[in-house]
């Protein structure tokens, strides 16, 4: 296990995008990371390996290469097999696919940010997703009047 990480920006060109990468990433998402990068900065650092390989955020590098940006924040992890950098690449697109949302607090979140006319672009969700989740806020909210 690491034990300290140290985030170092790095030159976008020395980072080697994994070529099996199993992720893909489409032109929308990509937009969405931008809006987010935009919006509230770098925040999750790119995981390479010694060699400069990428082990997770290749989305982020689409990202970053859209924004024009020369260098990125990278943590190094040290130290993994092959097989261990392989299996991280799978669990860190995956797990996060494991959990769900609890809709009345999501729906309650999302109505808060939008009176305070907070642009919601830059949180990943359709304009028909929020659409629906707002309408359930409205409704909610209506629900106790007489």
């Amino acid at each position: 296990m690491t034990k300290h990480l140290n985030v170092v920006s790095l030159p976008l060109s020395v980072l080697i995008g994994y070529e099996k990468n199993a992720r893909t990433h489409s032109v929308e998402q990509v937009d969405q990371i931008v809006a987010s990068i935009q919006e509230y900065g770098w925040t999750n650092p790119i995981l390479i390996d010694e060699n400069n390989v990428v082990i997770a955020g290749h989305g982020r590098i689409a990202a970053a290469t859209q924004l024009g940006m020369d260098d990125v924040p990278c943590i190094v992890l040290a130290g993994l097999t092959e097989n261990q950098k392989k299996a991280y690449r799978l669990a860190d697109n995956r797990i996060p696919l494991n959990a769900g949302w609890d809709e009345e607090l999501l729906s309650a979140e999302l109505a808060d940010l939008a009176a305070d006319d907070f642009a919601l672009d830059s949180i990943g969700f359709t304009q028909r997703e929020l659409d629906n989740l707002l309408s359930a806020a409205v409704y909610d909210d209506t629900e106790g009047m007489d």
